[in-house]
């Protein structure tokens, strides 16, 4: 069938045929299953969602009958025939409305009898599109068909932001990894090479870069880490597999080493060989290592000669995105930069001459938040002349707060005194990535609490901190909404997702610095209190409960009174899991439940 579009002619809906046949979307999805939903739930012929982008309406699931045409979207203009309510609207017989050419369907397209849409809107306002009903006999419908379509239809708009502000992550992302391709050119270009190590099968690919600089062809060389060990100076062994298990077991941050190592001719060259653990099991063993290693032959060479070479090596590090530099720490305490590179204009909004004679100039652009860390790391660098690395925060005149990341070799001088070559990076952009990648994975969308899965990794570090103190204490509180369920039958699930932000507004409030509060599940919510036995559980369950009961919900000129049901254990240091409180604290509260609710029961008082 030739599919079509709506246009609207002097107040007059008509057809005028499309490119092609109307696109039918997967059966599969978010969308394609609320409009399966919608369908069902309405008995209507056909349901379907629509997107609104530049060009007019684009079809995003069908569930039932294909129309002959993509409906019109009326939800901005409605019509003297049409009964509207909030965002939907209702055309109970289109033969019967001038703006679907009344009786003249003849010529048209073939019109469903029965047209329904509630606009979909973004939370700031937006509209996203349309969520549609179509059957070929007239109808109506009541305003509790009509609520329940409005809330499907914010459903299937909360989807549509989800995915577009995924969509927005991604290529963010993607951004960051094509600027991470460009640094794997520089670093070809700069005598440098890439290798990627699978810790439990010792297997290890190398880049070109990486063979080339030993003289090797592509296909010259094996990815067997026992064939690389045999490649490292016998004097050299030892040293590089201690710092490799040293950093294996996490005790340092990173690994970096300097080295012989023998190439095609078998001749030795120096390398410098830096990498960190990307990838750990459950039990922490490291299972993925990446890093670079460096020709640092002709430095080594040229130590003597490195007077000469100061312009050389000047030019090529200002070339450098960051900041390159030397950090000289005296046995007096005095501090400075014997050298910083051209980016410390952009990494601390510093020329080179400001640090040159003190470091003071930069620790007071360090955030006031990372100040003590950032000294102690360099402290500890100093005493273990292990190498130095650090995310750190610092604020700066014109930049505003910026994170910096920051990563050096130390090395012991004659004088007493400590150096450090290293180089820092602004990693602002991943720092944020990351930080809203984390909030999507651990906070319940819609009471901003944290999910159940990141309320039980917090639960069970307290319940490790319980068990290591032997005499530790910490309580568990279980929360359950009275009569929800008659909620929102009343009301509707919209104001029963309201109740529940509410009540999620009202725990934060009793929540203490170091108390874990979390979302469970559908009206359930939970509460770990640290350092805290019974009496003081019962006495802030106490208080959670007259904060509820005196707050009620407003909705519209009505007052919803809400209360709570509590259940109350204490962690114990033999549980196995916080799991094994979690249900005792469920028993209670059903306990409470049965007893009549908006009651407070302990675990353990009487059998549960």
């Amino acid at each position: 069938m030739l599919a079509s579009t709506f246009s609207v002619d002097d107040g007059i809906v008509s057809a005028s045929p499309a490119a092609g046949n109307l696109a039918i979307p997967a059966a599969d999805g978010p969308y394609q299953a609320l409009t399966r939903l919608a369908r069902a739930h309405f008995g209507v012929a056909t349901a379907l969602v629509t997107v609104s982008g530049a060009h007019g309406q684009r079809l995003q699931a069908l569930d039932g009958l294909s129309p002959d045409v993509l409906p019109p979207n009326l939800s901005g203009t409605p019509l003297h025939a049409v009964t509207t309510t909030a965002k939907v609207i209702v055309v109970p017989d289109t033969s019967d409305d001038e703006r679907f050419g009344g009786g003249r369907r003849g010529s048209a397209a073939r019109w469903p009898r029965f047209y329904a849409t509630c606009g979909l809107t973004g939370a700031d306002g937006r509209h996203l599109g349309a969520l549609y009903l179509l059957d070929e006999s007239p109808r109506n419908l009541d305003d509790a068909q009509q609520n329940f379509l409005r809330e499907l239809a914010g459903l299937i708009a909360h989807e549509l932001e989800r995915e577009q502000a995924l969509t927005t992550l991604r290529h963010r992302v993607g951004a960051l990894e094509a600027s991470g391709e460009l640094m794997t050119l520089a670093l070809a270009g700069s005598e440098t090479g890439t290798w990627d190590r699978d810790v439990v099968t010792g297997k290890i690919d190398y880049s070109p870069a990486w063979k080339s600089m030993l003289g090797y062809a592509e296909h010259e060389i094996s990815n067997r880490i026992e064939d690389a060990y045999l490649r490292v100076h016998p004097d050299d062994l030892a040293y590089v597999q201690a710092t490799m298990q040293s950093h294996f077991e996490n005790k340092t941050d990173s690994y970096a080493v300097e080295h012989r190592i023998r190439c095609k001719d078998g001749s030795y060259k120096w390398i410098c060989s830096r990498g960190k653990v990307v990838g750990r099991g459950s039990d922490g063993h490291a299972l993925r290592m990446v890093g670079t290693s460096t020709d640092i032959t002709a430095l080594r060479e040229t130590a003597a000669q490195l007077q000469q070479s100061i312009e050389m090596v000047t030019n090529l590090t200002n070339e450098v995105p960051g900041m390159v530099f030397q950090y000289r720490l005296m046995p007096d305490g005095l501090a400075f930069f014997p050298y910083a590179s051209e980016g410390i204009r952009d990494i601390y909004e510093l020329t080179p001459q400001q640090a040159a004679t003190s470091a003071q100039t930069i620790d007071a652009l360090i955030d006031a938040r990372d100040r003590v860390a950032y000294r102690e790391s360099l402290k500890e660098s100093a005493a273990s002349l292990l190498p130095w690395h650090l995310e750190y925060r610092v604020q700066l005149p014109e930049q505003g707060l910026r994170w910096r990341q920051g990563d050096a070799q130390p090395r012991r001088l004659d004088d007493g005194s400590t150096l450090w070559h290293g180089f820092i990076t602004d990693v602002t952009d991943r720092k944020h990535i990351e930080a809203e990648l984390q909030e999507l994975a651990t906070i319940d969308y819609l009471t901003q609490l944290p999910n159940r899965r990141h309320f039980m990794i917090q639960s069970e570090a307290e319940l490790a901190r319980v068990r290591r103190a032997g005499s530790g204490v910490a309580a568990v509180l279980m929360f359950d909404l009275d009569h929800f369920k008659a909620l929102n039958d009343r009301w509707g699930h919209a104001v029963g997702d309201r109740a529940l932000s509410h009540f999620a507004a009202l725990l934060r409030a009793e929540v203490r610095s170091g108390d874990i509060v979390g979302r469970i599940g559908g009206e359930e919510f939970a509460m770990v209190l640290p350092n805290t036995g019974a009496d003081a559980a019962i006495t802030r369950a106490a208080r959670v409960q007259q904060r509820t009961s005196r707050t009620p919900m407003l909705h519209g000129d009505e007052l919803i009174a809400l209360t709570v049901s509590i259940g109350i254990d204490i962690m114990h240091t033999t549980d196995v899991g916080v799991d094994q409180s979690l249900s005792r604290g469920d028993r209670a509260l059903y306990r409470a439940k049965e007893r009549g609710r908006n009651r407070i029961e302990v675990y353990g008082d009487e059998a549960c």
